[in-house]
């Protein structure tokens, strides 16, 4: 056990879980803003992998990202890129600023290494952190997440992702597409056939006007696989660089947390993600053919895990939960790890790794 898990982790869950987020925010924007003390993070947790990845046309330092969700805002991109995260993704995103859901809206379920969130898209505003985005000398790959803001019904949501995608394009190395969120009421309709279809079909052709970026789509794990199937056979179709797999799940099955249901309704991440999440992964990469770039979020904790997500069909991988229950050596301790297991399993590296055991 470290000492952020043995000694500061018992400190800062004695706060609620947002306060000790937004905390670690203002900790990681004012501890880590200084070139020299980047330089020492950089050193001391930097890229543990075994060489540049080229994914989605972009260069990535190592598979492991930040997932849309710990920095809403792009505050802290080059800090988390001096932990060792090869990538961050911003948001989610909406075109209008947004408070979010009524407080608590997050909390932690030690028991289980979860979390349950119902935040509500609460962020500054695609403008705003376009603004901020293109004032970083970023350090990494930067992909922005877009969401539709709460108070547009889903008949106008083309529109109001249109236009948040105008914003965010120059400023993202790629887009993800947040359509699976549990927490923005009717969101998840828009991962229907004939809504998914409008919506990725109207953002690509838009995408290709301002000068095309790898556009993704982030997926929920509580699919059913024939509606995978259609969500794989829509973006192979047009031609989207990825899927995101996966969102927050719906689901409580088997938690060890008696108490729960007591903090009601939001997404569930964590280690009761891992299974589902990887369940979708393998799923994407059966009906792709291996043609579609996955990746892999949920449930992240271990070297064991990211490899896991890379064998079940995922070229590239994200976390949140498992960094705020192992702290500031999360992605340097993954990457190596991973490195590791890479090479006992007798893979030269990770491209040989994926989808090795999806089937």
């Amino acid at each position: 056990m470290s000492f952020y898990q043995s000694t500061i982790r018992p400190l800062i869950f004695k706060l609620d879980a947002e306060t000790a987020h937004e905390y670690g925010i203002e900790a990681l924007r004012i501890g880590l803003s200084s070139t020299q003390v980047q330089k020492f993070a950089a050193k001391r947790f930097g890229d543990q992998s075994s060489g540049t990845l080229f994914r989605l046309g972009l260069n990535f330092k190592n598979a492991l990202g930040i997932a849309a969700g710990f920095d809403k805002n792009g505050v802290v991109v080059n800090q988390l890129a001096a932990l060792g995260f090869g990538f961050v993704e911003v948001g989610t995103v909406t075109y209008q600023p947004q408070k979010g859901n009524e407080k608590p809206r997050l909390f932690r379920l030690p028991k289980d290494q979860a979390l349950i969130n119902r935040l509500g898209f609460n962020n500054d505003g695609a403008g705003k952190i376009a603004e901020r985005l293109k004032n970083i000398d970023r350090k990494c790959v930067v992909g922005v997440n877009i969401g539709k803001n709460k108070d547009v019904p889903n008949e106008e949501a083309i529109g109001n992702y249109l236009k948040s995608l105008d914003l965010i394009h120059g400023v993202a190395d790629y887009i993800a597409v947040n359509i699976s969120s549990p927490n923005t009421p009717n969101l998840r309709e828009l991962q229907n056939s004939e809504n998914l279809e409008d919506l990725l079909g109207a953002l690509q052709n838009r995408n290709r006007e301002l000068g095309a970026k790898p556009l993704l789509v982030k997926i929920a794990p509580d699919l059913t696989e024939a509606e995978i199937e259609v969500i794989v056979d829509t973006c192979l179709r047009l031609s989207l660089a990825g899927i995101i797999a996966t969102n927050t799940t719906i689901s409580r099955d088997s938690l060890k947390t008696v108490n729960a249901a007591e903090f009601g309704f939001g997404g569930l991440s964590g280690k009761p993600l891992a299974s589902l999440s990887n369940k979708v992964i393998r799923t994407i990469y059966h009906y792709s053919k291996g043609k579609m770039p996955i990746i892999g979020v949920g449930g992240i904790f271990s070297g064991q895990d990211a490899f896991a997500k890379i064998a079940a069909g995922a070229c590239l991988l994200q976390a949140y939960t498992g960094f705020i229950y192992h702290g500031p050596s999360f992605a340097s301790d993954i990457n190596t790890a991973l490195a590791v297991l890479i090479k006992e399993r007798g893979f030269a590296n990770i491209d040989e790794a994926i989808g090795s055991e999806a089937f």
